[in-house]
């Protein structure tokens, strides 16, 4: 008999900023794609930022905490990469 399935923990904050910049990302290509088709020239995203007054600071930073947190989860896991099972670093001298 089969064993109920257990429900997961919650998803690790890695994967969550990866669905973050993916649906970012995919979003500004389509909206480009979109103004792109419709208007036969690509739109000037500064100039719409810009726009939104002071709510542009907010949209600035909310976007450089999504680079910085990529940068870092990317960071932190080529660090984690790089320790043997002990949390030792690995090194050149280790593997020959």
């Amino acid at each position: 008999m089969k064993e109920p399935h257990e429900s997961a923990e919650d998803w690790p904050a890695s994967n969550i900023l990866w669905f973050a910049v993916t649906i970012w990302f995919c979003s500004s290509l389509l909206s480009q794609t979109a103004y792109l088709a419709i208007y036969g020239l690509p739109y000037d995203a500064t100039a719409m930022l810009k726009s939104l007054g002071p709510v542009y600071y907010f949209v600035i930073i909310i976007e450089l905490a999504m680079w910085g947190g990529l940068f870092a989860m990317s960071g932190y896991k080529f660090y984690r990469s790089r320790q043997d099972p002990m949390g030792t670093p690995v090194t050149i001298a280790a593997i020959q």
